[in-house]
């Protein structure tokens, strides 16, 4: 009615004149009265229509400016703030579609399927996704409803999916079964095992074929580099470097292109060799030549022709602990004014397209402009608009075959200028909260700094907020949101190369190359190691699949009998594309696995390892966040996974049957994932007990037996690992995570130690990582204390020398006296309060600061994680204490639950590795 009978405009110039009477008392109560009146009229469409056309949005902003000026007044510019966001014209993305830049053909499908129906293949349309809608109630998606409380669901265990003949395909990946060990006697280098009746390979480069709308394209010519001082690779001093002299500067290497033995033949000079030559390299366990030449086999939809130069060069961990960033107050606040001004004053926008993924012409052309390229593996940056001088918009790729998913970011950004802060705004991200508001930091790695000796992905970015948008879906569903990130980087060096990405990226060519190097180094007199592949991806990627265990200590049939009788441990990570902290912890576990550490030794003759390191290669190689090629999120195949369309997963599983079936289940699968909501490293398993105790559920649990195994390993970790958090895990079985790999592994497979470990992108609160975001140096230790964790399954089997005492006192818990990182007890939010408000919805009424966080944490959605807790307040968390849920209790009362072993308690304690 009030929008009808044009009150609108009337209730602004009241609200203009009252803000004029500075003397009047009770001035603030009136106006705040009046914004109040806006706020309700705002609710509809028409409402916010009028705000605008009846020069509102002015009013409202230079009203703001004049407040920020007067004392007692704060209260009004936060209420104009979230009415100017709500008014805010809706704006379409400046994209020519919502589809993602690649598409791919699916075998047996037409290949215009995708195109006329975008629905039918995106993962975020299936009615098992997790994905939550904005428009959605919270208390929809009730916490304990979501837990299974159907005891038949939880006890029973499903026959097999596929036949024993089917099953004994999978002889070839356990080489350990099948060696003879010959060359223990000769000491010679062992064979290395073949893929023949690597059936699982298949011929799907004969039955798919690719689709890409756009066009792979060379990358544009280089602008001409500047000369500029380097340091010189042997220290000697400075030297010029330049094009005249042939020496290399920053600009000269960006966008490497692949290095080509051809090309080499015909005498063409190579800046693969010309690099080497001059810089050297000293990464461990990478070898730039063996990376580009291993990058020159990785296939991709693109045909991608560059090198990323952090990828082929390498990264160093920064050489100092990294604390998060602390928020300044108001900052989203000035970041909203800024982007009203786009709105009010458009004749100050640049608005010019100066990178696009899908034109291979130049855009970026003028002085002062920065150039942007992703087409390389892991790449991801769809499209760059100069809006200020120092202001960019980005926009980023959906996954392919997909319109959503965009949030892994990956891309290189030149022509620099020293001590300018530039803005970069990501404007199409898809969560509803993030890290990024609570001290997290993109990370940047500067190819001048490398080439001086310094090659580091550090955390950058200041002034960096992650709130809600105007922006819109063209075409897409109605109420469907994007949120804007955004951060400033000052640059350090004139007309520099760096690199952005969402997190420290782990390419696929990274794990190819890092799996030959530690192939090499491992001792192969007493480390038995293997790499076969599992399968080939839609792509025609090999799935690499490791095996790691001591030799026998000779041909005896004691020691081979001991060998063929070790227990498996199957580790996994990298399903989702985006998680790249992920590979980082399986680095760890790897080359802990491979070392010659006491523990590492222990543990290889204790257990045969399973390991496959990337469980989705190609959504890795073409940026993905989520999916695979097929647009579906692979852990949620694993209940009826296709041979066809989810290869890797189909034939993991198959692998764990086949373990089942010989006698050999494993001990622990534990598969590596990252967490972008929540800090720390944690694990989440399953329990039926713990589940219904957690739902309330009437069903008595002292009949029900129950191996309290499972959490051991988390205990174990709580005690040895610092960044690891007790209190953040879980054991509970969800119905929505029914085809997940965690579940179906312990429900079908019987692995009662079945677990997704959860690595923050962000950093920790507690202990003595407290503050400090997370580094690759942090995440490598989490791999390798996941690995020393396992050794307490086996203590009461180990032959203790004094050596392994001193290294593994702690796993064993011989020493007393180990310091305490303070996990125990902490039930803290999991977000400290922020220097102000977040405010990330654009159509909400205000909130008090206590009502925001209340919003903000039920907003926390799960849409995109692999594991996460369902968003309860911190009143149901006290409130759960008293009923002794296991996952909220005290850790006496933990200790008693674990360590109980009265027959009246119910627990069947029979597995003969449990600690």
């Amino acid at each position: 009615m009030a929008v009808g009978k044009g009150y609108i405009s009337a209730l602004l110039r009241v609200y203009e004149a009252w803000i004029t009477c500075l003397t009047v008392q009770g001035k603030l109560t009136i106006c705040q009265a009046l914004l109040r009146c806006l706020h309700s009229a705002s609710r509809s469409s028409m409402g916010r229509r009028a705000v605008v056309s009846d020069g509102g949005l002015h009013l409202l902003y230079s009203i703001s400016q004049t407040c920020l000026l007067t004392k007692g007044l704060e209260s009004l510019v936060e209420q104009s703030v979230q009415l100017m966001r709500k008014s805010y014209p809706r704006t379409p993305l400046p994209v020519p579609s919502s589809l993602s830049v690649y598409s791919f053909c699916l075998p047996g499908r037409p290949a215009d399927t995708w195109k006329a129906d975008p629905g039918a293949l995106d993962g975020s349309f299936e009615n098992d996704s997790d994905e939550e809608h904005e428009n959605e109630e919270t208390d929809c998606h009730n916490y304990e409803d979501d837990l299974e409380t159907d005891l038949d669901q939880l006890q029973s265990r499903p026959e097999p999916d596929r036949t024993r003949e089917q099953l004994d395909q999978y002889t070839y990946l356990c080489p350990e079964m099948q060696h003879d060990f010959q060359d223990l006697d000769l000491g010679s280098e062992l064979v290395k095992t073949s893929d023949e009746g690597g059936f699982l390979n298949g011929d799907l480069e004969n039955k798919t074929q690719t689709c890409s709308r756009a066009q792979a394209h060379p990358r544009e010519s280089p602008a001409p580099s500047v000369q500029k001082r380097l340091s010189s690779p042997g220290g000697g001093g400075e030297q010029v470097m330049g094009q005249a002299d042939g020496l290399l500067q920053a600009a000269d290497v960006c966008s490497q292109c692949l290095w080509s033995p051809v090309r080499e033949q015909e005498g063409e000079d190579n800046m693969v060799n010309r690099l080497l030559e001059q810089y050297g390299a000293s990464i461990p366990y990478h070898d730039p030549q063996l990376y580009a030449t291993t990058a020159a086999h990785t296939k991709s939809i693109a045909a991608f022709s560059t090198l990323a130069f952090p990828d082929f060069w390498g990264h160093l961990p920064p050489q100092g602990p990294e604390p998060m960033e602390t928020r300044k107050p108001h900052v989203q606040r000035k970041k909203v004014f800024e982007d009203v001004c786009r709105l009010l004053h458009p004749e100050e926008l640049i608005n010019k397209v100066v990178f696009d993924s899908e034109d291979p012409s130049p855009q970026c052309s003028q002085d002062g402009c920065l150039r942007f390229f992703s087409r390389f593996e892991s790449g991801n940056l769809r499209k760059a608009i100069h809006i200020r001088t120092y202001e960019y918009d980005l926009i980023l790729s959906a996954d392919v075959n997909s319109s959503s998913h965009s949030q892994w970011f990956y891309f290189e950004v030149s022509r620099v200028q020293a001590s300018v802060p530039y803005r970069f705004n990501i404007i199409n991200c898809e969560k509803s909260n993030s890290q990024f508001n609570y001290g997290m930091q993109p990370v940047l790695y500067s190819v001048k700094e490398a080439l001086e000796g310094r090659p580091h992905w550090v955390r950058a970015g200041t002034e960096i907020c992650y709130y809600r948008n105007w922006f819109c879906l063209t075409g897409g569903p109605r109420g469907h949101s994007f949120y804007t990130l955004t951060f400033t980087v000052t640059f350090s060096h004139e007309d520099d190369v760096c690199y952005v990405a969402y997190h420290y990226p782990y390419t696929y060519t990274a794990l190819q190359t890092h799996l030959q190097v530690l192939a090499r180094s491992v001792d192969r007199r007493k480390v038995f190691f293997r790499q076969q592949t599992l399968c080939k991806t839609l792509a025609g990627n090999p799935c690499p699949v490791i095996t790691i265990t001591a030799c026998p200590s000779s041909r005896a049939w004691t020691h081979l009998h001991q060998l063929w009788n070790r227990p498996c441990i199957v580790l996994t990570a990298r399903v989702h594309p985006g998680e790249s902290n992920a590979s980082w912890v399986m680095k760890g576990s790897l080359e802990f696995l491979c070392s010659s550490d006491p523990v590492a030794e222990s543990l290889r003759q204790a257990y045969v390892f399973k390991i496959i390191p990337m469980l989705n290669p190609d959504g890795v190689i073409h940026g993905n966040h989520r999916c695979s090629l097929t647009a579906d999120d692979l852990n949620r195949q694993w209940q009826k996974p296709s041979a066809s369309l989810s290869p890797t997963v189909y034939h993991t599983k198959g692998l764990l049957y086949y373990l089942c079936s010989t006698g050999r289940t494993p001990l622990v699968f534990c598969d590596y994932h990252g967490h972008s909501r929540k800090k720390n490293v944690f694990v989440y398993g399953c329990s039926v007990k713990e589940t219904l105790w957690q739902s309330g559920s009437s069903i008595d649990t002292t009949s029900l037996k129950e191996d309290p195994g499972y959490r051991t390993v988390a205990k174990t970790l709580d005690r040895i690992a610092p960044a690891f958090s007790i209190n953040s895990c879980n054991f509970l079985v969800e119905k929505s995570r029914a085809s997940t790999a965690r579940v179906v592994v312990w429900r079908e497979m019987g692995v009662i130690r079945s677990y997704t470990m959860e690595s923050s992108y962000n950093g920790c609160n507690q202990g003595i990582y407290k503050g400090l975001q997370t580094g690759t140096q942090e995440l490598e230790e989490m791999g390798r204390m996941f690995c020393q964790s396992l050794l307490a399954l086996r203590k009461n089997s180990i032959t203790f020398s004094s050596e392994l005492i001193t290294h593994a006192a702690a796993i064993l818990h011989l020493d007393s006296s180990l310091p305490d990182h303070n996990s125990h007890n902490c039930f803290e939010e999991d977000e400290p309060p922020c220097a102000e408000s977040i405010e990330f919805s654009s159509h909400t009424d205000p909130y008090t600061p206590d009502e925001f966080d209340a919003e903000v944490n039920a907003n926390m959605s799960e849409e995109e994680e692999e594991e996460e807790d369902k968003d309860e307040p911190e009143d149901s968390h006290r409130q759960g204490k008293s009923r002794l849920f296991a996952h909220v209790c005290r850790k006496d009362s933990l200790e008693t639950l674990t360590m109980a072993t009265n027959p009246c308690n119910g627990f069947d304690i029979t597995n003969a590795y449990l600690s």
